[in-house]
């Protein structure tokens, strides 16, 4: 019974959806200012194996060597801007779990709601087009038509 319960526990939606932390102690830095900057700098950092966790939640070799990296930044005395340009210019924008808004990617900002309205558009263009296509009296037929069609009805 002591092990079904366990298994239960281990199961379990609350302990499944518990955020994972990944910060090594022994990552941490002494100075409890320059680790929440590096805390707040994480979080906006996307693994690169991951790809959709901050370094901070991630378990990968290369998450840590990015924490190590920024803490590393930090010590050495850069901002946080200076420091995330660092990771950016090393690895590029794909770092970035939020991509900034440039010229360069204005496809990625504008892409998904312009694929949405041209969906949108074509769905109903089609529906329109079939309400108004599926009325008989607008079809012109010719005789042999009509009469073919005439027949179907019959049956």
């Amino acid at each position: 019974m002591r092990y079904l319960l366990l298994i239960l526990m281990l199961a379990s939606p609350a302990y499944m959806s518990a955020p994972a932390i990944a910060v090594e102690p022994s990552e941490m830095l002494d100075d409890p200012v320059l680790e929440a900057r590096a805390r707040d700098i994480s979080k906006g950092l996307r693994c690169l194996v991951c790809q959709n966790e901050n370094i901070d939640d991630s378990n990968a070799g290369l998450a840590a060597d990015l924490r190590i990296l920024v803490r590393e930044r930090l010590t050495a005395g850069d901002s946080n801007e200076a420091t995330v340009q660092y990771i950016v210019d090393r690895y590029g924008e794909y770092v970035l779990l939020k991509p900034t808004f440039s010229a360069g990617n204005l496809l990625l900002w504008f892409a998904g709601p312009l694929l949405l309205l041209t969906g949108g558009a074509g769905a109903f263009l089609y529906i329109r087009r079939r309400a108004n296509g599926a009325d008989p009296s607008k079809i012109d037929l010719d005789g042999d038509e009509a009469a073919k069609l005439a027949k179907l009805m019959q049956d």
